[in-house]
C-alpha cells in the first residue's frame, strides 16, 4: 500500500527529505481549460481586448506561478526550474481554451506541482482579464498529463 509522503509516522505534516535522492532530469506537463462565450473567445483570439494581449499576459503569469509554487503549496520544495513553457490551444468548436504547461529541471524531486500551478494560474489570469466581459467563464479539467524522471519513471494520463 502506498503511504502519503507528506505525513510522518505520527500523522503530522512533513516536508519530504530528498537529500539522498539522485539528481535526474524531470519533466511534467499539465493542462487546464477555460470555457467562455463565443464572443469572449473571439475577442481574445482577434486581439481586440482593451487590456492588450491576453495570451501573453497569461503565459507570463503561468511561468511566474511555476517559479513560486513552493511559496504557494506549503510542503513543496523550492526548485531550480530550467524550463517553463505555457501554450494555448483555441478550441472554437467547444468555446474554450486549453492551457498546456511543461516544466523541466535536473533535480531530486518532480515538477508536477509546478506544471499544475502554471496551467492553473494561466487559466486564472485569462479569467481575470476577461471577467468584465464574461463573468460566467468556467475553469475545468486541471490535471497532470505526463511526468518523466525519478525513481518511478514515466507516467502518462489516459
Amino acid at each position: 500500500m502506498n503511504e502519503f509522503s507528506h505525513v510522518n509516522q505520527s500523522g503530522e505534516a512533513n516536508m519530504v527529505d530528498v537529500s539522498d535522492k539522485a539528481q535526474t532530469k524531470r519533466i511534467a506537463s499539465a493542462e487546464s481549460y477555460i470555457e467562455m462565450t463565443p464572443e469572449t473567445l473571439e475577442l481574445i483570439v482577434s486581439g481586440g481586448h482593451h487590456k492588450g494581449d491576453v495570451f501573453a499576459t497569461a503565459r507570463i503569469a503561468g511561468i511566474q506561478a511555476a517559479k513560486q509554487t513552493s511559496n504557494l503549496i506549503p510542503l513543496c520544495h523550492p526548485l531550480m526550474l530550467s524550463k517553463v513553457q505555457v501554450e494555448f490551444e483555441v478550441e472554437t468548436d467547444k468555446n474554450r481554451i486549453r492551457i498546456v504547461s511543461t516544466c523541466k529541471l535536473t533535480g531530486q524531486t518532480g515538477v508536477e506541482m509546478e506544471a499544475l500551478t502554471a496551467a492553473s494560474v494561466a487559466a486564472l489570469t485569462l479569467f481575470d482579464m476577461c471577467k468584465a466581459v464574461d463573468p460566467a467563464m468556467v475553469i475545468t479539467g486541471t490535471r497532470v498529463l505526463t511526468k518523466e524522471g525519478g525513481k518511478t519513471g514515466s507516467w502518462q494520463a489516459n
